[in-house]
């Protein structure tokens, strides 16, 4: 049989990136004259983006009074998943969802961070996961109690591999 391959048949709905490339010259090599399109070549492949680490900072500025020393207005801070901590909100999703989603254990997280220039450790990330777990506790309970009520509950029982450490391998859970 032949082998089934996607070549060329890219998603209509991702966004095109274009890159026109011109040759050098567009004078006719024999006489001199000037050439005109007369048609094209097209190539696409797939790329990607990784993912992009950035500081965001927040600016805020203070303004006094000159008559008085009592007038001193400044905006409030924003409120953030981990008071006084280096992660946004949006860090600390990403290493949830990494965890729990796509299995990703939090030591592999760390070097992919390493990779990146970025030197955290495990225990940080862990304390991420435990906050992260404390804001969503009122939801897990909610969805329990929904659960619950229900008159039959239906699972997925999907195994999935899961570090034993004392083993020094994974075991299958469900």
């Amino acid at each position: 049989k032949k082998a089934r391959r996607n070549i060329g048949a890219l998603p209509k709905r991702l966004p095109r990136c274009e890159q026109v490339l011109e040759p050098e010259a567009t004078a006719c090599p024999c006489c001199q004259g000037q050439l005109h399109k007369i048609g094209e070549d097209v190539s696409e492949v797939l790329d990607i983006i990784p993912a992009i680490l950035r500081v965001l900072r927040t600016i805020r500025p203070k303004y006094g009074c000159r008559s008085c020393t009592d007038g001193v207005v400044q905006a409030k801070v924003l409120p953030r998943l981990i008071e006084s901590g280096m992660a946004s909100t949006a860090l600390v999703s990403h290493v949830v969802v990494s965890k729990f989603a796509w299995y990703l254990p939090l030591y592999r997280q760390v070097q992919i961070l390493a990779g990146q220039g970025i030197q955290l450790d495990r225990a940080t990330l862990a304390g991420w996961v435990r906050r992260a777990a404390w804001w969503l506790k009122s939801l897990y309970e909610l969805q329990l109690r929904t659960i619950q009520s229900a008159a039959r509950v239906f699972c997925d029982e999907t195994p999935m591999p899961v570090l034993d450490p004392g083993r020094h391998r994974t075991r299958i859970c469900q």
